[in-house]
């Protein structure tokens, strides 16, 4: 163990860096500063039509901050993983203080999808992700865009840039130019649950925020429906 607390985790991504371990039995965690980063461009999040029908089509149904520990687990479950016991329980320790948080894809009540990440001012870390059906992944980040979006968020942080986040709209920057955007971001507001926020599968489809309006289609657990924020709490690819 290396006795990071999660306050110094918060300060370490405040200056641009965030932790890996070499594998799951690792005992010792890395900090990482990436020459390029990878970014999602929040309101360009790229929804082929494929994507766009299986949102509209419903089935599943999302929640938010309902089982982060088990979207952790989850990104952790793969032969190769940099997600050791100590980071499971930094960041679930920072889940606690609400900085950290989860978006979980449901269908026929498993989980079959999510994200997860840690938000400080208006910028987003963007951790791991896990999919188990398919699309699974790909929905979770399409409802996660259009939330960040809503809350007014300036950055979202991928870490590294992968074909598959590229085919989806992300892109890569210098280092240089992350420190600037990520300045810019602390310096900003936004919310992760912001009232009233109640997305459509409509709005999410189209792949605007803009305008989130309540709707029978949302705001509901059930099978196809968005539920937003925190009333879900319970007491790997980036």
């Amino acid at each position: 163990m290396t006795g990071l607390t999660p306050q110094r985790l918060l300060s370490a991504y405040a200056l641009g860096v965030f932790p890996m371990a070499e594998s799951r039995d690792a005992t010792e965690i890395h900090w990482v500063d990436p020459r390029r980063r990878g970014v999602f461009p929040i309101a360009e999040f790229h929804i082929s039509r494929s994507l766009s029908r299986r949102i509209r089509r419903g089935s599943f149904s999302v929640t938010v901050d309902r089982d982060f520990d088990g979207v952790v687990r989850a990104c952790a479950d793969r032969p190769e993983t940099w997600i050791n016991d100590e980071i499971f329980h930094l960041y679930s320790h920072l889940h606690a203080m609400g900085h950290a948080h989860s978006l979980e894809i449901w269908q026929d009540g498993a989980l079959v999808g999510g994200v997860y990440g840690v938000t400080l001012g208006a910028a987003f870390f963007g951790e791991s992700m896990f999919s188990r059906a398919t699309d699974g992944s790909k929905l979770a980040l399409a409802f996660l865009c259009h939330r960040l979006q809503a809350g007014g968020f300036q950055l979202f942080d991928t870490q590294f840039l992968t074909p598959h986040l590229a085919s989806l709209g992300a892109v890569e920057i210098s280092r240089l130019d992350y420190h600037r955007r990520l300045r810019a971001a602390l310096a900003a507001e936004a919310r992760f649950d912001p009232p009233g926020y109640q997305p459509s599968l409509s709005s999410v489809a189209a792949g605007s925020a803009t305008s989130p309006s309540p709707s029978s289609s949302a705001a509901s657990s059930t099978s196809g429906k968005a539920s937003s924020g925190t009333s879900q709490r319970s007491s790997q690819t980036s």
